[in-house]
């Protein structure tokens, strides 16, 4: 579920990139390319900044059992190495992990910095390969974005003390998707806040209004599902993810699974290559403390 919610999370913040020229032309702002431009270039610089940091990660997920729910809750520490994102567990049900998990879990990350070290020319070469192909797909994606929805200005509102953009995004009757991942599209609807100031996006509601089938019809997402993505301005220099909230009914095989995933975001804080792990990452650093109700 989680692995979807990102998947979602990248297809709204395209969807914000289109739809940014809209606003401005209401607003008498520069021309729709200058504007497609520089909301494409702010994320990229958001994701490249990105990677200097570590944080907190906090995911609560609520599974239907009989007539209630079981609640599991895991928070992870973040951050980057070698340009991939590499996660350690840190508590489990906003405890720490035992002596003995800990320990397995510094094993791991252990093994995952001696494999970088020791990856060779050709790896590399192969690991770059494939980033660029993922970026290329990322835009030709974002072409079809562009094409699959009529997007309408709403009234401005203020999120968080700042004043926004309000958009929303109804998908195109006309709309033929050419590439397997704009299938979606179709199938979406959603509302977008934008940071009139910097023309970020800091909050968006996405609704699910036709079933979603994933592989060979071996996964579904039941029409109705919700999702909500927030995000928050860190040291006055990046955008990052504060909130992510999953409403759905899917269908993994034959199991039928009614979920509802809440993941936050905290503790940003400047990655510090020279911190310890047992390895890597401060082992005294302790895990985010849950959401206040």
């Amino acid at each position: 579920m989680r692995r979807m919610a990102r998947s979602f999370r990248l297809t709204l913040l395209l969807a914000l990139a289109c739809a940014s020229p809209a606003v401005t032309r209401a607003q008498e702002q520069p021309g729709p390319m200058e504007l497609i431009r520089k909301a494409v270039e702010n994320e990229k610089a958001n994701d490249k900044k990105a990677r200097e940091y570590m944080f907190g990660e906090r995911v609560e997920t609520k599974k239907k059992q009989g007539n209630g729910f079981k609640t599991e809750v895991e928070t992870r520490e973040v951050f980057f190495l070698y340009g991939d994102q590499v996660k350690r567990l840190i508590a489990k049900d906003d405890k720490p992990l035992s002596e003995k998990d800990a320990k397995k879990e510094e094993e791991r990350i252990a093994k995952i910095i001696e494999k970088h070290k020791n990856e060779s020319e050709s790896d590399r070469r192969k690991h770059e390969e494939k980033t660029q192909k993922d970026r290329e797909e990322e835009r030709k994606f974002l072409d079809e974005v562009a094409q699959a929805y009529d997007f309408k200005l709403e009234e401005a509102q203020n999120v968080g003390g700042r004043d926004a953009w309000v958009i929303s995004g109804e998908p195109r009757r006309d709309f033929h998707p050419q590439s397997k991942e704009a299938r979606i599209l179709p199938k979406i609807r959603f509302k977008a806040w934008i940071d009139k100031e910097e023309t970020e996006w800091v909050r968006v509601e996405a609704e699910v209004i036709d079933n979603i089938t994933f592989g060979l019809f071996l996964a579904k997402l039941d029409r109705g599902a919700h999702f909500l993505l927030e995000s928050t301005r860190i040291n006055d220099e990046i955008w990052l993810p504060q909130h992510v909230a999953v409403a759905a009914d899917a269908r993994f095989l034959f199991k039928h699974i009614d979920i509802m995933s809440d993941i936050t975001y905290r503790d940003y804080r400047k990655f510090r290559t020279e911190a310890k792990i047992t390895g890597v990452v401060d082992s005294q650093t302790p895990p985010p403390p849950p959401p206040q109700p």
